[in-house]
Formats: structure tokens, C-alpha cells, sequence
């Protein structure tokens, strides 16, 4: 197994990730109810501050996803350099946590550049080969 793949394996955690830090993270002065699994989406919906970051983290990491597997596999696939494909996978796994991280704080222009970081990894994957 590659590096590369391993990162793609822990990258699909990083949104669920987040989930959990939306769902059962430090309450907001307005969250007083606890998680409504039978109404996730609608109690999600209604949550301030970081919960919600971490809500809007989770939807933007689950959509960069497909983007980054389809990169590491047509890079595999068509035989680029494997430490190259490591290198990249590793920077956009550590770009899209620190991503996380930056949302979770409220840093909005470091969350603006990880977030470019983690494309141009991705997009640098696609010209390897």
C-alpha cells in the first residue's frame, strides 16, 4: 500500500471528522438542546459559531474528495513518479486538516490559503502524468 493511498483512506475520515465536532463539540449559547439525530440536518441547520464551521467544514472537505481520489487514481494509473504522488497526497491531507483546523478557529484568510494549498495539490496531481 502507497502513501498516497493511505492518505486517500484518512482523508475520508477528516469529514467525518468534523461531523462529530458539529454534532457533539463545544455548545454555542443558543445550542442549549442536544444533537437531534432524528433531525440532523434541521438541528444543524440552526446551530452559531463553531458548530456550524464545523458543519461547513465537513460539506466543503466531503466535496473536495472526488477530486483528490480521481487525481491520486489517474496519476497511479497512468504510472507518475509514486514519490511524487506521496508528496502531493501528503501535502493536500495536511493542507485539508489544517483547513479543519482554521474553520474550527474562525481564520478565514489561513483557511482561504490551506484551502488553495490542498487544490493546488490536487490539480498538480492530474499534470504528473
Amino acid at each position: 500500500m502507497t502513501i498516497a493511498i493511505i492518505c486517500v483512506i484518512f482523508s475520508g475520515f477528516l469529514p467525518i471528522i468534523a461531523a462529530g465536532i458539529a454534532k457533539f463539540g463545544p455548545a454555542e449559547s443558543n445550542s442549549a438542546e442536544p444533537f437531534d439525530n432524528r433531525h440532523p440536518r434541521q438541528w444543524l441547520a440552526k446551530q452559531t459559531g463553531m458548530r456550524a464551521r464545523a458543519n461547513a467544514a465537513q460539506a466543503n472537505t466531503f466535496e473536495s474528495l472526488p477530486f483528490f481520489y480521481a487525481a491520486v487514481a489517474i496519476a497511479m494509473i497512468m504510472q507518475a513518479p509514486q514519490e511524487r504522488i506521496d508528496i502531493l497526497a501528503v501535502a493536500y491531507l495536511l493542507a485539508r486538516i489544517a483547513f479543519i483546523i482554521c474553520y474550527l478557529k474562525d481564520w478565514a484568510n489561513l483557511r482561504t490559503l490551506v484551502w488553495t494549498i490542498g487544490l493546488a495539490c490536487t490539480v498538480t496531481l492530474y499534470f504528473q502524468i
